[in-house]
Formats: C-alpha cells, structure tokens, sequence
C-alpha cells in the first residue's frame, strides 16, 4: 500500500507557536507531527510514502529524509487539500491511504482501517451533535457507509467527525482521480479534500470505520495543540502507543 500525506500547509491559525515552519512539523513532546504519522506507517509495513509539500518545503524534506517521494503544491497559498491530493493523482492507481499532516492519533487506528476488508474507506469519530460545530468536518452514516461529510453539515444531522485517514482500492482510486479532475477542472481548488470523498460516496459505498475510542486530535488552533499536549499525548502513552504495543485486533465488521 502507498501512503500519502498532506503536508502542505503553514497553519496560520496556530499563531506564534509555530512560528514560520510548515504545520506538519508541529512538534508534540519533541517529535514533529509527519514524523510520527511516517514512524506509524512504517511499523505497519508502510514504506512507499509521498508528501505533499508547500510551505517550508525545504524543512520538511530535511526532516523527513531522502526516503520519502516529495510533490511540490506551488500553489500551497491559494489552494487546499483537494487541490494537493489532486497533484499526487499519477501516485495513486494502485490503491493509497491518505492523511492529514496535522493529526496526532494512535496507531491502532492505521490498524483498523488498513485491516478493513472494504476497500474504500474513511475513519470516523462517532460523536453527539452537541461536540460538532462548525470547525468539524462532519460526517453522515447509513447502514455502515458514508452518506456525507462537510464542514457545513447541520450538527444535528451528523453522526461524527472526520479523522482525516482514508483509504481507497484501485478500483476506487481510478473514480477518485476522474472525480478530483473534474473538481479542479471546475476551478474547485480551495476546496478541502473530503469534498472529492463526498462525491466519491455518492456513486460508491465509501464504508466507515469507526475510532472505537482510540485517541486523536486535528490540531488547528492553539486549544488543540495544548490538549494534544496535556491529554492525548497521555492517552497514547498509558496505551502503549508510543512503543507500537497494546495494539488489539482489528475492529469487527458490522453490518
């Protein structure tokens, strides 16, 4: 399996914290964001991996070493995931699982969704309306598949979030890039990337894969970095996480 990051933003919303480096190289307990997203992937036998990279690209690729594949968004400024995922679309005919470069999680997650027997499908974080507002990008489940997912979804009709992991078989990945050229080709490139997903959703089962509890969190603001910091990284910790242990089975399939 290939593995993709999206990594190419500058995460102004973090202010000072990051000062001028590139998101992904947010640094929980002195280990950057991509390089433990790249340490998970790894554990799990994941070695073909390719960055999108934009802002800072330079660091990034020295962090991260001359074993990754690097596509460069020129456009990082004036663009969005869709439009970075797009770029990497010659990567992506054998199947892939994509990620946000900004989401600390534990690796059980990777666990559960590689293991999956669909071939297409999303991480979901099932959660009470009352816990989505309008930051969350949301998502609707029927009958164990995706059925939307927006930002501007009403929390009430959401049933979780979106982790930011996904996975797509060749099949899938060959309907994703025709549906991601005809976004862009709409001039769609400020769009997020769960935009091509919903497309994607509602011409083919996209089956949703449940966190089961497991610890994340999309760090956007500078609230997000200190519960990362204060409670996740803890979470992973007392789980094992941090030395790949405790990992269980893979969720059951539900109906």
């Amino acid at each position: 399996m290939r593995a993709i990051i999206l990594a190419a933003g500058k995460g102004k919303r973090l202010g000072n914290i990051l000062r001028d480096y590139p998101k992904c190289l947010l640094e929980i307990d002195g280990v950057s964001l991509i390089e433990r997203q790249i340490q998970s992937l790894r554990a799990l036998g994941v070695y073909d991996i390719a960055v999108v990279v934009g802002h800072g690209a330079s660091l990034v690729r020295e962090r991260c070493g001359s074993d990754i594949t690097y596509v460069t968004n020129e456009r990082h400024s004036e663009t969005n995931s869709l439009y970075s995922l797009w770029l990497t679309r010659d990567l992506l005919a054998e199947g892939f699982v994509v990620l946000n470069a900004d989401v600390l999680f534990h690796k059980q997650l990777l666990v559960d969704l590689s293991s999956a027997p669909h071939e297409d499908a999303l991480l979901v974080s099932y959660a009470p309306s009352a816990r989505l507002g309008d930051e969350e990008m949301k998502v609707k489940v029927r009958q164990g598949c995706v059925v939307d997912i927006s930002k501007q979804m009403d929390p009430v009709e959401a049933d979780g979030e979106n982790v930011g992991i996904v996975k797509f078989g060749p099949a899938g990945a060959s309907l994703l890039i025709e549906q991601m050229d005809a976004l862009v080709a709409r001039g769609n490139v400020k769009e997020w990337a769960p935009r091509a997903f919903r497309e994607f959703a509602a011409t083919q089962p996209l089956y949703a894969i449940g966190t089961r509890g497991y610890p994340w969190i999309e760090i956007d603001f500078p609230e997000d970095y200190t519960r990362a910091c204060e409670e996740i990284l803890p979470a992973l910790s007392l789980s094992g996480d941090e030395h790949f242990g405790g990992l269980q089975e893979p969720a059951p399939v539900l109906p």
